[in-house]
């Protein structure tokens, strides 16, 4: 195949190159240099003379691979990390659609998801993954991972059991008539929060809801995940009325697949990204990721909500 093609037809293949590096690490800069490594990798090859023979199948390999390798140092950075750990959100929005690479990223890969997957091992993520949320078969994934078949679905047996025992479910992506409804209980809690409605904000929280919020020691978070209807409406209306006083705007937008909002002060930064985990008709679980390091990828970030420098 001509270098030229093989250039194209590879930039044809990002968006899932990049939603499988995202589902390996969670960070979007991370993703990016996974990804930018596999063409880089490419490049070489071909230069090398390399006969690639099924260039899709290639590059899932590097990037899955190159994932795996890139988990060792970033569990290590996790270990000190300030507070409690989120992905970085990945936020599409009608009125400012993201990038490309976004398009195609897996409805599966929301926030809880990849929180469970963190207590996988990078081999045991990838695998996992790739067969629970991209729907590969086990002679795909064995042929990615480089292990036998039989290994494969021992390592998957072995995670499920892990990250769901006793048989219990993980949350599938929402059919359109879940996704319709979920929006529309997303419209009514941010209007309940933003309005101190405390009633109607208890109404759709579920009883064991919790709140996680990811501040990395830089902005404003709280410390641990909380739990608890009441204590996590209150916490919602206190920190929406507190925003109101410093000329926060909402705009909703879907995070990670899920309903969310972008929080922006009065100039238009970023200040916060909210994600919503919605199953039965009510909330389970909210998170708030209001890192700066983990939405410069979104816009300019707002400091408002940063802690003093020490």
């Amino acid at each position: 195949m001509p270098v030229a093609a093989v250039a194209r037809d590879a930039v044809g293949y990002r968006p899932l190159l990049f939603s499988i590096a995202y589902g390996m690490t969670g960070s979007v800069g991370d993703a990016e240099d996974i990804v930018q490594d596999a063409f880089l990798g490419l490049t070489r090859a071909d230069q090398a003379g390399t006969a690639i023979t099924d260039l899709k199948a290639y590059l899932t390999t590097s990037v899955t691979r190159l994932g795996i390798n890139h988990l060792g140092s970033a569990r290590v950075r996790r270990e000190t990390y300030m507070g409690e750990w989120l992905p970085e959100p990945v936020v599409m929005s009608a009125d400012r659609p993201g990038p490309a690479e976004y398009a195609e990223l897996a409805d599966s890969l929301s926030m809880a998801f990849l929180l469970l997957l963190e207590a996988l091992s990078p081999t045991e993520r990838a695998v996992f993954m790739l067969r629970e949320a991209f729907g590969y078969g086990y002679p795909e994934v064995a042929r990615i991972i480089g292990k036998s078949e039989a290994n494969c679905r021992q390592i998957f047996a072995r995670a499920r059991k892990r990250i769901a025992p006793e048989g219990q479910t993980i949350d599938r992506p929402p059919t359109p008539a879940r996704r319709a409804e979920g929006d529309e209980l997303a419209r009514r809690f941010f209007e309940a929060t933003a309005g101190g409605d405390m009633d109607a904000l208890l109404d759709m929280l579920a009883p064991d809801v919790v709140f996680h919020g990811d501040g990395g020691g830089k902005a404003r978070a709280i410390g641990k995940a909380m739990s608890g209807l009441r204590r996590v409406a209150q916490l919602l209306i206190g920190g929406f009325r507190r925003n109101r006083k410093l000329g926060v705007a909402l705009q909703p937008a879907r995070v990670n697949g899920r309903p969310g909002a972008v929080l922006s002060d009065a100039e238009g930064r970023v200040a916060s990204v909210l994600e919503l985990e919605i199953a039965d008709g009510a909330i389970q679980a909210i998170h708030s990721v209001s890192n700066p390091d983990k939405l410069s990828h979104i816009g300019p970030v707002s400091d408002i909500a940063l802690l003093p420098e020490k």
